[in-house]
C-alpha cells in the first residue's frame, strides 16, 4: 500500500521510513497546539522521570563516547581511511571546518555565548560559591566549556566517523542502520533498520527545530533592539516563516551552492564580530582569562565529566547538562551524516582531531570573548547582565552588546549571522533527513527535501506556541533518551567493525560475528598494508 501512494506521489523514498516519520510529525503538530496545555505537562513529566532516574545514564555515556574516540585515534586504527586507501578529502581544511562548524553549533554558540556564562555567574550550581564573584565567574567558564566542547563534539563526532567508515570504506548505505551491520547483519535492510532510521528522522527533526525555536526567540529579541517590533508570538511565527523560506530555497539548491556558500560567508562574519568585541572589550582581561579559563577546564574536566549531584539535594543538571546532552544528541544523526558527507578521504586520526579539537578550540575563543568579557561588565562596570539573562536568556547578546560602541551595527551582524546560521542548519538537516529516508540507489528529489524543510520549520512553531523555551527543553530531553541508547551500541559496532578491518576481515565476516582473535596482534590478516 505504502509502495503505491509513494509511487502515485511520485517519491524516491523507503516508504516506511518516510511515511512513519512524516505522520508522526503530522500527528504532532495536529495535536500539540490545540492541547498544549496537557502536551506541556506531559512532556514536562517525562523529562522529571529521566532526568531524575536516567541523568546519570546521559553523562556517563557521552563522557565514556569521549574517552572512545581519543583512544580509537591514538591507536593503530588511526590511519585508517575514511574510504580507499588512496583517496583524499574533498573540501579544503578551511571549507571542512566552516562547513560542519555552520552546520553544527554555530546557532548554539550565539544564544548561549553570553547568557550561558551570565547564568552560572549569577546562580553558580555547587553549594559554597557565591554568586556575582571572581569564583562564580571562573566556574561558569568552566562549565560553559564542559557543555559546548569536548563533550559536545563527541556526540557529533562518533555517529559522523561511523558512517564515513562505513559509508565509503565499505559502500553501506549513508544511513544511522548501517553502522549496526556489525551487529546485526542484514536485518538493518529490513525492519529493524527502518526503526533505527526512524529515531533518527524524529531526532533529527525535533532537535533542528529545537534550535531554529531558540534562535527565532533571540531572533525576535534582536528585531524588538533594532526596529521596537513587539516580540510576540506573531513577529516570532513570521520571522520562522521567512527562515524556513530561505532554508528551503537553499535546500533546492544543493550542497555546494547553497550550504557551502551561506557557510563560508558566515563564518567570516561570525568571526569578525569576535573580533569586533575582543578589540572594543576588555582586550588584555579577556586574553588572560582565555589561557586561565582553557586551563581550568582541562583540570575540573575529569571531574565535570562524571558529576552527578550525588552529594547535592539539587536537580541542576536537568534543566543544564542533560538537557544539553539529550539535545545535542538529537542533532547526532543529521550533524554525523553531514560532517561525514564533507569529510571523505580523510583517515580515522584526521577526523578525530578536527572534529574535536578544532571547533573546541574555537568555542573556547569564541566564550572567553563573549562570557569573560560579559563577567567583567558586571564585575567592573556595574552592568546588570544577569538580571536581564534571569528574565529572558534571549535578550542576552543584544544586552551585552548595547554596552559597547557601534550597539546598533554590531546587532544587525548578530541578527544577520543568526538567520544564515538558522538556515544552515534547516537547510543541511532536509538534505540528511533525505539520506536517512531513501535507498542509496534512489534520487534525492527537490520535492523531498522541501517537505522536511516545511516539517522542521512547522515544528519550530509548534513547539514555540505550545509553550515556548520550557517546551522546547521537555520535548527535547525526551526524545534525545533513544537514541543516547543507540549511540553506546555505535560505539561497539564501530571498534568491531575497525578492528576486523585492520586484521583483514571483510563486512560479511563482521556481520557474522567472526571478529579475530589472532595471537600476535602486530601481524595483520591478509593485508600488508591495512593502515592506508
Amino acid at each position: 500500500m505504502l509502495e503505491r501512494l509513494q509511487h502515485r506521489l511520485g517519491l524516491q523514498t523507503i516508504p516506511a521510513v518516510f511515511f512513519s516519520s512524516a505522520l508522526i510529525a503530522v500527528v504532532f503538530v495536529g495535536l500539540a497546539i490545540p492541547f498544549h496545555q496537557p502536551f506541556a505537562d506531559f512532556f514536562g513529566f517525562l523529562t522529571t522521570w529521566i532526568s531524575t532516574y536516567l541523568g546519570w545514564f546521559y553523562i556517563l555515556t557521552v563522557t565514556s563516547l569521549l574517552i572512545f574516540l581519543i583512544w580509537i585515534a591514538m591507536s593503530r586504527y588511526g590511519n585508517i581511511r575514511l574510504g580507499a586507501d588512496d583517496e583524499r578529502p574533498e573540501y579544503s581544511a578551511f571549507t571542512w571546518f566552516a562547513m560542519l562548524f555552520a552546520a553544527g553549533i554555530g546557532t548554539i554558540l550565539m544564544f548561549w555565548g553570553v547568557a550561558e556564562p551570565m547564568s552560572h555567574f549569577d546562580n553558580p550550581p555547587l553549594e559554597g560559591v557565591e554568586g556575582g564573584t571572581r569564583e562564580s565567574g571562573q566556574l561558569a567558564m568552566n562549565i560553559a566549556f564542559y557543555h559546548f566542547g569536548l563533550h559536545t563534539w563527541t556526540i557529533f563526532a562518533l555517529p559522523g566517523l561511523a558512517i564515513a567508515y562505513f559509508a565509503f570504506r565499505h559502500k553501506l548505505p549513508v544511513r544511522i542502520s548501517s553502522l549496526f551491520y556489525p551487529l546485526f547483519g542484514k536485518r538493518v535492510h529490513g525492519p529493524l533498520g527502518w526503526v533505527i532510521d526512524i529515531i533518527a528522522v524524529l531526532g533529527t527533526l525535533f532537535g533542528v527545530a529545537t534550535s531554529v525555536g531558540l534562535g527565532t526567540l533571540q531572533l525576535a529579541s534582536g528585531m524588538h533592539y533594532l526596529t521596537g517590533i513587539e516580540n510576540d508570538h506573531v513577529t516570532q511565527l513570521g520571522l520562522l516563516a521567512i527562515i524556513t523560506v530561505i532554508a528551503t530555497i537553499s535546500v533546492a539548491l544543493g550542497l555546494d551552492r547553497g550550504i557551502r556558500r551561506l557557510s563560508q560567508f558566515n563564518i567570516l562574519i561570525a568571526v569578525m564580530l569576535m573580533l569586533f568585541v575582543l578589540a572594543v572589550g576588555p582586550t588584555l582581561f579577556i586574553m588572560r582569562g582565555m589561557i586561565e579559563s582553557a586551563g581550568s577546564y582541562l583540570h575540573t574536566l575529569p571531574w565535570l565529566a562524571f558529576w552527578n549531584e550525588a552529594f547535592q539535594d539539587t536537580d541542576w543538571q536537568r534543566s543544564w547538562t542533560v538537557f544539553y546532552w539529550a539535545w545535542t544528541i538529537s542533532w547526532a544523526p543529521y550533524v554525523g551524516i553531514f560532517i561525514a558527507r564533507i569529510s571523505r578521504g580523510r583517515t580515522i586520526r584526521q577526523f578525530v582531531a578536527g572534529v574535536l579539537l578544532a571547533p573546541t578550540l574555537f568555542t573556547i575563543v569564541w566564550f572567553s570573548v563573549f562570557g569573560l568579557s560579559a563577567i567583567n561588565l558586571e564585575l567592573e562596570h556595574g552592568v546588570d547582565l544577569a538580571s536581564q539573562v534571569q528574565a529572558d536568556v534571549s535578550v542576552a547578546l543584544f544586552s551585552f552588546l548595547e554596552a559597547f560602541p557601534l550597539a546598533m551595527f554590531s546587532a544587525g551582524a548578530s541578527v544577520l549571522i543568526i538567520i544564515i546560521f538558522l538556515t544552515t542548519s534547516a537547510d543541511s538537516a532536509s538534505l540528511v533527513i533525505d539520506m536517512l529516508s531513501r535507498r542509496a540507489d534512489q534520487r534525492s528529489l527537490v520535492r523531498q527535501r522541501i517537505f522536511w524543510a516545511l516539517a522542521i520549520g512547522a515544528i519550530a512553531g509548534t513547539l514555540l506556541l505550545a509553550g515556548g523555551f520550557d517546551v522546547l527543553q521537555n520535548v527535547i530531553t525526551t526524545l534525545g533518551f533513544p537514541f543516547c541508547v543507540l549511540l553506546a551500541f555505535m560505539g561497539i559496532a564501530l571498534y568491531r567493525a575497525v578492528r576486523a578491518d585492520y586484521y583483514g576481515y571483510d563486512i560479511k565476516d563482521m556481520a557474522a560475528g567472526r571478529v579475530p582473535t589472532p595471537l600476535n596482534d602486530d601481524s595483520p590478516r591478509g593485508n600488508d598494508n591495512p593502515m592506508g
